[in-house]
């Protein structure tokens, strides 16, 4: 993915900000937020890893676990003529609706 940056383990969503000319990059999968802007890459993969530590030694101190946590849970909704489709899909490959749709999305998230 283009705009997905990984620095020291965590991964980082990169947007151009054109207001500002400059590159910001969020954590993403962090229990709160640690952003950073730089106006090359060189300079935007330091930012990220001061901006990362600095979050770090926050959460270390307040003796808060740092990365998000998630339940594996989230509701879809899906046109009814979608979910037939799916639902014969899952069908056609010998799979639970729930399987088939865990191994597309792994597929597609996949970086």
């Amino acid at each position: 993915m283009m705009n997905l940056m990984e620095i020291d383990g965590y991964r980082a969503i990169i947007k151009y900000d054109p207001e500002i000319e400059m590159f910001r990059g969020e954590f993403i999968n962090l229990s709160g937020g640690a952003d950073f802007y730089a106006d090359n890459i060189k300079s935007l993969k330091k930012e990220g890893s001061i901006s990362l530590h600095v979050f770090l030694r926050a959460c270390k101190e307040r003796n808060i676990e740092p990365k998000k946590e998630y339940s594996g849970k989230f509701n879809v909704r899906v046109p009814s003529e979608l979910h037939a489709d799916i639902v014969t899909q899952a069908k056609a490959e010998d799979k639970s609706l729930n399987q088939w749709v865990v191994d597309t999305l792994g597929e597609a998230a996949h970086v």
